[in-house]
């Protein structure tokens, strides 16, 4: 075969959210909205279940651990996209397209499985009330989080070293507003077919375990909760069921609608619109969905503002 020459590439260009010139200061201001209230949300989430002593329980534990997750997987992506708004050449460079990428799927997968640790919380708390102490004690709520963050973090080895021990030459342009692996994928000059493989493995195990975990536990619940004679007790229950269940339906279903279709039939301009739903707009709702419609976290918020 003959020798061809390539450049090799050192930078990534990024297209954006929209390649329009006159959307370029309308989409900063919104984004810029969006990423304040989700700093802002889940550092008050943060900050209130780790100063009230009546939010020192296990699901506040994970609780402000995802939002800790939130506010980190926003943070990766949004300042970067924010500064690409106000400049022309949209340009990030090979180690710094590796970082994104890496606390991306640090921060995505250790929010999978923080949702299933959750739910499994629920589960516990719901079913099993008389143990819940015991099941779900202060230890093994460190493990499960260390164990989630110890996973996500070998997950994200694994994958990036992958995507990034290709070859990238000559062309450069990430239709994407962030470096991700299949925009990535694509623009590879060799062989891709074995990262292709590991990341649709590892997306899809890491989807079907959690999913599996949540909808068993969800299962359960549900049955403990037609059981209950109050039909106070009921309504109260399946109304915290309801919203926890439409966040994580709603998370889930754009991951499993991003991941786990083959390369050929991914359409990159919705699979953005699915990534800002789920990268900005879910971390600026969960607040509001897991907590602010909590009467104890009302409580502790207006102790804190009246102390402050």
């Amino acid at each position: 075969m003959a020798n061809r020459n390539f450049t090799r590439v050192t930078e990534f260009i990024l297209i954006g959210v929209s390649e329009s010139s006159d959307l370029q200061i309308p989409l900063f201001f919104v984004f810029l909205v969006i990423y304040g209230l989700t700093v802002t949300g889940n550092l008050s989430i943060i900050t209130l279940t780790s100063v009230d002593s009546r939010l020192q329980t296990p699901m506040y534990f994970f609780l402000r651990h995802l939002a800790i997750i939130n506010i980190g997987n926003s943070t990766v992506i949004a300042p970067k996209m924010l500064i690409n708004f106000l400049v022309k050449k949209h340009t990030t460079s090979f180690y710094e397209c590796a970082t994104q990428l890496g606390g991306f799927l640090d921060f995505i997968v250790a929010e999978i499985f923080m949702l299933a640790v959750m739910a499994y919380d629920h589960y516990v708390a719901i079913c099993n009330p008389l143990l819940y102490m015991v099941v779900v004690s202060r230890q093994a709520c460190f493990l499960l989080v260390s164990l989630t963050y110890l996973y996500s973090f070998s997950t994200t080895v694994v994958v990036s070293c992958c995507v990034f021990s290709m070859s990238y030459c000559s062309s450069n342009v990430i239709n994407h507003f962030y470096c991700d692996t299949i925009p990535l994928l694509a623009l590879s000059c060799s062989d891709a077919s074995f990262p292709e493989t590991v990341v649709f493995i590892s997306a899809s195990t890491n989807l079907m375990f959690s999913i599996t975990v949540v909808v068993a536990s969800y299962f359960n619940i549900i049955v403990s909760i037609i059981r209950i004679r109050s039909s106070e007790g009921r309504k109260r229950a399946f109304s915290t069921c309801a919203s926890h269940m439409t966040a994580v339906s709603v998370f889930y279903g754009t991951l499993l609608f991003m991941y786990l279709q083959p390369r050929n039939n991914h359409s990159l301009d919705t699979d953005k619109m699915a990534s800002v739903f789920y990268i900005l707009v879910i971390p600026m709702l969960n607040p509001m969905i897991y907590s602010l419609r909590n009467k104890e976290v009302k409580a502790a918020l207006r102790k804190f503002l009246t102390n402050y």
